[in-house]
């Protein structure tokens, strides 16, 4: 049956596989470059997305920044303010002399303050101490 068939057949068909190769190497190239290609357009978008992304998120850091400096700066002013402030020295001195057993009259001659001032500090410490 092998005999009758000629001798070229099989280098036919070898070189025909070898084209079908080459042929199938060239198409493999063809779609190796198109995704090189297509992965690079990616990678730059990405690249831009994440530049934009950086330096947005440096401008918010920036004003993060500037507010919580303010946010201190009010915080100290706040603070200065209340330990100045000529009325809470009164309570503070009306809250004291409550524990030491003032009555009402008493807070308001020595604080300066009002009688129901005088006497809220007056229910608030009782309370506090009960």
């Amino acid at each position: 049956m092998f005999a009758e068939m000629p001798s070229y057949i099989p280098w036919v068909l070898t070189v025909v596989a070898l084209c079908l190769v080459f042929a199938q190497g060239l198409m493999l190239g063809c779609q190796n470059r198109q995704l090189k290609a297509t992965l690079k357009d990616r990678c730059d978008a990405l690249g831009r997305e994440l530049h934009a992304t950086a330096s947005g998120s440096m401008g918010v850091g920036q004003r993060l920044v500037v507010c919580e400096r303010q946010l201190h700066e009010l915080r100290s002013t706040i603070d200065e303010m209340r330990q100045n402030d000529p009325l809470r020295i009164s309570y503070d001195e009306a809250s004291r002399l409550v524990d030491l057993g003032a009555d009402i009259d008493d807070l308001m001659n020595t604080c300066g303050i009002s009688r129901p001032e005088a006497e809220l500090v007056s229910a608030l410490r009782k309370r506090q101490a009960a």
